[in-house]
């Protein structure tokens, strides 16, 4: 079953999810969303918020996944660096051709056994092998690559992965927002969370006319009801 308990939680799901959704859709910091709350009539507080994000955001994030198409067998993987608590970290991530989000995982370097944890790490997660990875010109893919998966085949090269890099922009911009991540920790379960919940309202809107687009959305906030157990968010009176 996809919907999550909401068992000894005050607050319906319909508010529930509604602020989970606001803080992983929008640039919003905890306070904005309380903000936005009250003007809707509702008292909640910013630490509350950050509790529901905590609890359920990883749950809708699992739910929205299994309901998603099978990945492509083209893989396109990048880097990118993160300042954690003053100290720069990577955030390796993982995206499809048609830019669904595999897995991203932060790690402290981006040397070749890192390299092959991503690789073992993704896997794991989608029991099988790509048809192919792409990837920039760092040479610790290439490495990890002919160890985990000697027969996938390889393509370095700095213009063929806009995919995945392009995939980054959304986390740059929560980050500024949330003026960088405070551990590791924390930052691995946003992050995750972040990357199953925000794609799913980012659908492709250049490739789309408006309506087409209009319709896409109102699926999409249909399925985010159903996972979330939530019937929409009541009025303020």
């Amino acid at each position: 079953m996809d919907t999550p308990s909401y068992r000894g939680f005050r607050f319906p799901p319909e508010i529930i999810s509604h602020c989970v959704w606001l803080y992983h859709r929008f640039s919003l910091s905890l306070r904005d969303v309380e903000e936005l709350m009250l003007q809707r009539g509702v008292e909640d507080s910013h630490e509350t918020v950050h509790q529901w994000t905590r609890r359920f955001g990883p749950a809708y994030a699992a739910a929205l996944r299994r309901r998603r198409p099978k990945p492509g067998d083209k893989w396109h993987l990048d880097e990118v660096f993160v300042k954690i608590n003053g100290k720069r970290k990577y955030l390796w991530r993982a995206v499809d051709q048609n830019g669904n989000v595999l897995d991203i995982l932060l790690q402290n370097r981006r040397d070749e056994p890192a390299a092959r944890r991503f690789l073992r790490k993704l896997m794991k997660k989608e029991c099988r092998v790509p048809r192919v990875i792409v990837t920039d010109k760092l040479r610790s893919y290439g490495a990890a690559r002919r160890t985990v998966m000697p027969s996938v085949e390889h393509r370095s090269h700095k213009g063929l992965n806009n995919r995945a890099e392009n995939s980054h922009q959304p986390t740059r911009q929560r980050e500024r927002a949330m003026k960088g991540f405070r551990s590791m920790g924390a930052a691995q379960r946003f992050l995750s969370a972040f990357s199953g919940i925000s794609p799913h309202f980012r659908p492709r809107r250049h490739l789309m006319t408006a309506p087409q687009y209009r319709l896409e959305m109102t699926v999409r906030f249909v399925v985010w009801d159903q996972i979330t157990g939530a019937a929409g968010l009541p009025t303020a009176t």
